[in-house]
């Protein structure tokens, strides 16, 4: 007896904290920018575009997470051609937000860690052929909510990541990718 009664108390205080906490789940798109393209060898990488899901929860009333992947395709440049070839990164970050939860307009600072998968042209992610680099990300945006259960959203990250293709070109440093979206998330 003496554990359902802790076991209803747990649950209960839980019951109260999860009220506070408001997720959201988004998709978006928008641009993929390189500040330092060259991979060396003649190689580079070019511009591309960016698919988003998003996983946010604001558990606090000036500060939330978020979980996500992005889908990024682009090109990789050889000296007499360009092929199309994939990225794909998984995030997690930190949200800072200007004004606290229930606000129509919320500006927020963003910070945290990620990994960068590079499929070069030819090859297949699901059969592990990617180079895996892992960098941080900062940046920021803005949320604005257009109903009771949608947010609309512009965003604005840059990756810093060591240069992918070492195995096949003298490459290093670090890449930079500035990264402009907007999309939708569903508020719970």
């Amino acid at each position: 007896m003496r554990c359902f009664g802790t076991a209803v108390l747990l649950l209960a205080a839980s019951a109260s904290i999860a009220q506070a906490q408001v997720a959201e789940f988004g998709v978006g798109g928008g641009l993929s920018k390189f500040k330092n393209k060259n991979l060396g060898s003649g190689y580079s990488l070019d511009d591309g575009f960016n698919i988003i899901f998003r996983l946010t929860i604001n558990s606090w009333t000036f500060f939330g997470q978020e979980f996500g992947y992005a889908y990024n395709r682009t090109k990789l440049v050889q000296p007499d051609q360009s092929d199309g070839m994939a990225y794909h990164q998984g995030f997690y970050n930190l949200l800072a937000y200007a004004t606290p939860e229930g606000k129509r307009i919320r500006p927020f600072a963003t910070g945290g860690g990620h990994f960068s998968n590079f499929v070069p042209p030819g090859a297949s992610a699901v059969q592990g052929q990617g180079e895996n680099k892992f960098g941080i990300n900062y940046g920021g945006g803005i949320k604005i909510r257009v109903s009771e259960r949608f947010l609309f959203r512009v965003d604005y990250k840059q990756f810093l990541t060591g240069k992918p293709f070492g195995q096949y070109f003298p490459v290093s440093g670090t890449l930079k990718q500035d990264q402009y979206s907007a999309g939708l998330s569903f508020v719970l």
